[in-house]
């Protein structure tokens, strides 16, 4: 007899992601639990570290493949030519920048397909330098009724490329960098499964 709650099937093959980050990974572990729960439909193929951080810690304990690559370009950044590799050793399809403070030159073949999320409202306060509690220490002074996060396609500049989606929430009277950044990150854990899926759906290439 046939078991009437047996899952339905699934989309083959996945999206296989490759996550890039240089800080807490935080964005990490929320992408990992929405797919976890069936909700992305994706995998998490790869982590690429700039650097020594907790976020890598973090995706190794969840059974991440993980590596840091401190790059040697000018800007420190991983180069073209040694991501291509890694991104075709693991073969990723969507690379999805998590808090990666690098400005990442990838292979032409990824055009569309890397992803970026941005604790603001672009185009305002982005731009190179601004990350973290910056962005929304700027948001505050300028006086601004509203913030949020922006996922958007990436094209070789900081915060420049088309914007997929941005999720908003109010700035409040009393309002520090800290408990701005809390209410933004709660959308951020919103938009960008959001966004990721969207791509999916619109038919990113699997087949790296």
């Amino acid at each position: 007899m046939t078991d009437a709650t047996s899952t339905k099937p699934q989309t083959n093959p996945r999206a296989r992601l490759c996550v890039m980050l240089s800080g807490s990974g935080r964005t990490l572990m929320n992408l990992l639990d929405v797919i976890e729960r069936g909700e992305l439909d994706a995998e998490i193929a790869l982590v690429i570290a700039s650097r020594q951080c907790p976020g890598e810690e973090r995706a190794r304990q969840r059974g991440l493949t993980t590596i840091i690559e401190k790059g040697n370009t000018e800007s420190g950044a991983i180069a073209m030519h040694r991501l291509d590799a890694l991104l075709a050793e693991h073969s990723v399809t969507l690379i999805a920048l998590a808090g990666y403070l690098k400005l990442v030159h990838y292979p032409p073949r990824f055009e569309g397909r890397v992803v970026n999320i941005h604790p603001a409202l672009l185009p305002r306060f982005g731009g190179p330098g601004m990350f973290g509690e910056r962005v929304h220490a700027a948001v505050l002074a300028a006086g601004v009724r509203e913030s949020g996060c922006t996922v958007h396609l990436c094209d070789n500049r900081y915060d420049t490329g088309p914007i997929i989606l941005q999720r908003s929430c109010p700035v409040l009277g009393g309002d520090t960098p800290e408990t701005l950044a809390a209410r933004v990150f709660k959308q951020e854990c919103i938009a960008y499964p959001k966004a990721l899926q969207l791509l999916i759906d619109q038919g990113v290439p699997v087949d790296g």
